[in-house]
């Protein structure tokens, strides 16, 4: 997949869909546009319920199930790739070795193929954020088919909101026949195969769960100032066994964001869920210094979004030698791996910031950005 969704994936879609939301106004007779649906307290759709701890940690089956289904579908050719290396060939010998077939094997070619036809598909991976469980998210994809993808025939302004988010991310016909069978598959998926495996995962990750928790303990108080300048104060971070670095962020309204990042295999891994967590939360800066240092030229071709891409591994690592200095050399090595190349044994700077390269404008402004969000500290 090229770097051009992997811009989008990142971050707009989410953006994308409160936009959608915002510009039905009147969904239920409320003339000033309809509230974004919000994991922030209880719905008719069961939207998970805020944690106590601004940014615990949290696992949730069903945003995992979702992005598997992508895994197994998706041509992946990003530098940083959207889900682990060899995830799909580890799945599917997983499976083989079981004996499992799901509809989903069974539908596998006619959904790949119209999701290279229809890149922009890849920004459904966002939609299991915005609910508690696959169940659901399930009935409120069931109602958006009911209703071809028409916030008004809901019959519930809140149900309403959430039928025009799916349909942000579905809009056409063609588009929700391939959710449908997509919803279809995954369910079967998830009775035949996945449940067992995912419960068998969290139990052997226990410990590298813990251990991220740790880490995330000691670090979380230096990340305050910066996410909480950026708007990003509350929020929870998803440890999702098929992602690599290039995690999925989300912002579910009322300043409250969901990033998913990779999930450790190891305790001795565990930052690696947190260098993640630092690339997502440069996304707007890194966006942003692109945008005002590239010609319209450039993004119409495409090259801004190479740039984007690479600005946001750049501004992690800018965020990390801030914030969290004793993180910055496992940061670069990691990335420098996550894009296919070995492992460096000694100072990685050098290959990372090769892997990575962006014009010094582009990186001087990321730098101002971040100076001024962090105050000088």
């Amino acid at each position: 997949m090229h770097l051009t969704i992997c811009t989008s994936l990142r971050h707009a879609a989410g953006l994308a869909a409160l936009l959608t939301l915002s510009a039905c106004g009147g969904v239920g007779g409320s003339p000033g546009g309809a509230e974004s649906p919000s994991p922030v307290g209880g719905s008719p759709t069961g939207a998970p319920q805020q944690p106590a701890e601004p940014w615990a940690t949290q696992a949730r089956e069903h945003v995992d199930l979702w992005l598997h289904g992508y895994a197994l579908l998706q041509r992946d050719t990003a530098r940083v790739p959207f889900f682990r290396r060899g995830y799909r060939e580890q799945m599917l010998a997983r499976r083989s070795q079981l004996g499992v077939t799901t509809a989903l094997d069974v539908n596998r070619e006619r959904l790949a193929s119209r999701l290279a036809a229809n890149p922009a598909l890849v920004n459904g991976q966002f939609l299991p954020l915005y609910f508690a469980s696959l169940d659901d998210l399930r009935r409120v994809v069931e109602l958006t088919l009911q209703v071809q993808g028409d916030p008004r025939g809901a019959g519930d302004a809140r149900l309403a909101q959430y039928v025009a988010l799916v349909n942000g991310s579905f809009p056409t016909a063609a588009d929700r026949d391939w959710l449908r069978t997509f919803m279809q598959s995954l369910t079967d998926e998830h009775r035949v195969f996945y449940r067992g495996h995912w419960v068998e995962q969290q139990r052997a990750r226990a410990g590298a769960r813990a251990a991220v928790d740790s880490l995330w303990a000691v670090h979380r108080p230096a990340f305050r100032r910066w996410l909480s300048n950026t708007q990003q104060d509350r929020g929870e971070m998803l440890l999702s066994l098929p992602l690599n670095g290039e995690g999925r962020t989300t912002d579910v309204g009322g300043r409250y964001y969901v990033i998913a990042v990779n999930h450790p295999d190891t305790p001795a891994a565990a930052a690696e869920a947190l260098y993640t967590f630092a690339h997502e939360a440069v996304i707007t800066v890194a966006t942003t210094a692109v945008n005002d240092n590239v010609t319209p030229a450039q993004q119409r071709s495409g090259e801004s979004a190479n740039y984007t891409a690479n600005a946001a591994v750049r501004g992690g690592l800018l965020l990390v030698e801030r914030v969290a200095p004793a993180l910055a050399q496992g940061y670069m090595r990691y990335y420098v791996t996550s894009a296919g190349g070995r492992a460096p044994t000694g100072d990685p700077r050098a290959m990372f910031e090769s892997t990575y390269a962006l014009p010094p404008a582009m990186l001087a402004a990321i730098r101002a950005q971040m100076e001024a969000v962090l105050g000088g500290i």
